[in-house]
């Protein structure tokens, strides 16, 4: 179940447009002069602010000495970035660098998170899910429902449809000791509901045993966006996303993704088997009841 939404697109080609014009070594007024528009309207291009056509996009990149096949495969995106968005109804209540990730969420095929301190929101059950949520410093207490409704409907994605979203999830040992929800139910429920993930096809659950001690993950949380179709062709670069507090940062460059890639491969030759976690998931399941 894909979720298409224009602006993390429009953020999307804006990227790769920058990558391809620095690589060529062009500049931004340079290229305005080829589109027969402004340097600026450029600039609005890269940033994502506004969405060219694919009949720019193709004399853009022709300029750049881009391939044919990564000229239609931006055209086709393009293409697609005049859907309305699925997020619409909680504008109000996300800020623009968490809408920007959860747009891309929606377009990945494959997603590679490591959770250090509470489980990925796509794993969470409603009521963990509240815990995490309140009390908090960042989310008005009217606007904690919503959060939560909206992390439910991003489940979706992982959950239902004929493509689901590849979802690895590598967390620390002790997220799964870390009392959420305040009563040892919330616990509980969020245990029973990691299991029956974990039996997904499309669903990695790999725990990250404390007795390891240093690794590549402690220097934060991130998460490896791989965007790929049906057919397995690649549709756009992938991306590291890493939150900060009340922001994030978002690296495009792909010679740091490589190392993000290269850091996630290396997490889970350390983390335990599936099999291994479910079982250490059960043992904490097996203190609760």
């Amino acid at each position: 179940m894909e979720r298409v939404d224009p602006s993390a697109l429009r953020w999307l080609i804006g990227v790769e447009l920058t990558n391809y014009r620095k690589q060529a070594g062009a500049s931004q007024a340079e290229v305005g002069k080829a589109l027969k528009i402004s340097g600026g309207m450029v600039a609005h291009f890269e940033v994502g602010r506004h969405l060219p056509s694919p009949q720019q996009i193709d004399v853009m990149l022709s300029h750049y000495g881009a391939p044919r096949y990564d000229i239609d495969r931006l055209s086709y995106l393009a293409g697609r970035a005049d859907k309305s968005s699925w997020l619409a109804r909680w504008n109000d209540v996300i800020p623009d660098w968490l809408r920007t990730y959860i747009g891309l969420e929606g377009l990945a095929s494959h997603v590679v998170t490591y959770a250090p301190l509470v489980l990925n929101a796509l794993t969470q059950t409603r009521e963990y899910s509240a815990g995490v949520t309140a009390p908090s410093s960042r989310v008005r207490p009217d606007q904690e429902e919503r959060l939560v409704s909206l992390r439910m409907e991003r489940q979706l994605r992982v959950l239902t449809g004929e493509n689901p979203l590849h979802l690895t999830m590598l967390l620390e040992e002790s997220v799964l000791d870390r009392p959420i929800g305040g009563t040892p139910e919330v616990m509980r429920g969020q245990l029973e509901h990691l299991l029956v993930l974990g039996e997904r096809d499309n669903i990695e659950i790999l725990v990250l045993p404390t007795a390891i001690g240093r690794h590549d993950g402690l220097e934060g949380q991130f998460s490896l966006l791989h965007f790929r179709d049906a057919e397995d062709n690649l549709q756009a670069q992938s991306v590291v996303y890493v939150e900060i507090p009340d922001d994030a940062i978002y690296i495009q460059e792909q010679r740091q993704v490589a190392q993000y890639t290269r850091n996630a491969d290396q997490l889970r030759e350390v983390a335990l088997s599936p099999a291994e976690s479910a079982a250490a998931i059960r043992t904490r399941l097996a203190a609760f009841t």
